[in-house]
């Protein structure tokens, strides 16, 4: 009997009958991707009864008859991790963890079990490492171990088996595209089996109670491979960023069902570990040149922590007849608008150079409160004049020149005046009452041609 296939959009998990280049459901193009179909197993036995039928029947309860309990919310040991999380990881919760291969992921979790063994018991299953691998590891790490349990698994039913025998308190999976079912027909990692896998472990901690963290692994794209579905399924999904041979990383939230998103931790890569950096505008502004041209800070939101971020920038005449343009840390198209900007509304001709704009120490600016630090760091760098070392630029830059102001200006200014500087550019309307710090001066100005007279 011949095998049937059946076609995935690995973003959405939409179902086809044949292979298109667009998926119909969400639009996405070339992401669908032939797998073999399931086949109709009838599954018995304590494991299976154990994922899907040993959860009580529920009935629905009126929300004021529900009462929180003090222990829905514990803390990891990591104040950057718990940053993330919302004030800590919830009880029952399922967590992915995706980044790119050697980020730090599993260094992360496996940090983290010295302090939750301290109340907790942990369950650490790993399918890409033995128990003895990851004991080295966790000795270079400092980890105790005491209250820790490891299981080198890659059989889903062994492993609910080895949950139900354990009763742990949290469970730790490295990682999700090494776990498989064995009844179905997949390979381990196939959309199929991501989304068996993650479904079992969703019931284990609703059912159980159990928190669970998840290490999910990020294809090519940057995206966490298997299907978009997997993300939905999940309470929290955290990304961790970052260069390999930077010592900067920064675990940032893309969801959260009990906190807010775009938060971010920021750590650094260590000899023993992961070191959290409590102050991640200090450690990215460490080193900055004095005098040289090209070279502006800004303040942006991540969540609701202000971070000092400096942008670097060259501008060189081009031998060439269509101009180099490279953009690191900030969007790409985002810098190509502001040149155009900076060529028509500001005066300078940038249209024939080369130009390079670079974001310190790993950062990625996507928020149009970077815009203004950006024309100034370019235009620094075009007219070879330093922006003054004292001073910071906060605003958005519209396509005609002008200046518009941003949200929580009074927190960027606190952030300014707190790290040592006296001065700052900033758009000249601003929205109610602004509170200015002691000993922060204020440069108004409307629009990019006086921002540069003024400066530059």
């Amino acid at each position: 009997m011949k095998n049937r296939t059946i076609f995935y959009c690995t973003q959405c998990g939409n179902e086809l009958p044949k292979w298109q280049g667009k998926c119909p459901a969400c639009g996405a193009w070339n992401t669908i991707v032939e797998q073999p179909q399931e086949r109709n197993v009838k599954r018995t036995g304590p494991s299976t009864r154990g994922v899907g039928m040993g959860i009580p029947v529920s009935r629905p309860r009126e929300m004021g008859e529900i009462e929180p309990t003090d222990e829905l919310r514990f803390s990891t040991g990591m104040g950057e991790l718990d940053r993330v999380l919302g004030g800590g990881a919830v009880k029952g919760s399922l967590v992915l963890v995706g980044g790119a291969p050697g980020i730090g992921k599993s260094t992360l979790m496996l940090q983290i079990c010295d302090n939750l063994c301290r109340f907790a018991s942990v369950l650490y299953v790993s399918g890409e490492e033995s128990e003895r691998q990851i004991k080295l590891r966790g000795e270079r790490l400092k980890v105790s171990g005491h209250g820790l349990y490891l299981l080198a698994e890659t059989n889903l039913e062994n492993l609910v088996d080895a949950v139900h025998a354990q009763n742990p308190d949290i469970l730790i999976i490295d990682s999700i595209q090494t776990m498989y079912h064995p009844d179905s027909p997949s390979p381990p990692g196939s959309i199929s089996q991501v989304k068996e896998c993650t479904m079992a472990l969703m019931q284990l901690a609703k059912g159980e109670g159990i928190t669970v963290f998840v290490i999910g692994h990020v294809n090519k794209e940057g995206s966490i491979a298997g299907p978009k579905v997997l993300e939905h399924m999940v309470d929290c999904v955290l990304y961790f960023e970052g260069e390999r041979h930077m010592a900067y990383r920064i675990l940032r939230a893309a969801k959260n069902r009990f906190g807010a998103t775009n938060e971010i931790g920021v750590f650094e890569m260590a000899d023993e570990g992961l070191a959290e950096v409590p102050n991640p505008s200090e450690a990215l502004l460490a080193g900055r040149p004095k005098g040289a041209p090209g070279t502006c800070v800004t303040c942006v939101m991540e969540g609701v922590r202000p971070v000092l971020a400096e942008i670097q920038a060259l501008v060189v005449p081009s031998s060439l007849g269509n101009p180099r343009r490279v953009s690191n840390g900030f969007d790409y198209s985002r810098s190509m608008l502001l040149m155009a900007i900076l060529e028509k509304r500001g005066g300078l001709l940038v249209g024939g150079c080369d130009a390079y704009l670079n974001v310190i120490g790993g950062l990625y600016l996507d928020e149009p409160a970077a815009d203004l630090a950006a024309i100034l760091a370019l235009a620094s760098s075009f007219r070879d004049k330093p922006v003054p070392h004292d001073l910071a630029a906060i605003g958005e830059v519209g396509l005609t020149g002008e200046l518009r102001t941003v949200n929580a200006l009074g927190q960027r200014l606190a952030e300014v005046q707190r790290l040592g500087f006296t001065k700052c550019l900033l758009p000249e309307r601003v929205q109610g009452r602004l509170a200015v710090p002691e000993g922060l001066e204020l440069i108004r100005v409307s629009n990019v041609r006086e921002a540069l007279a003024t400066l530059l």
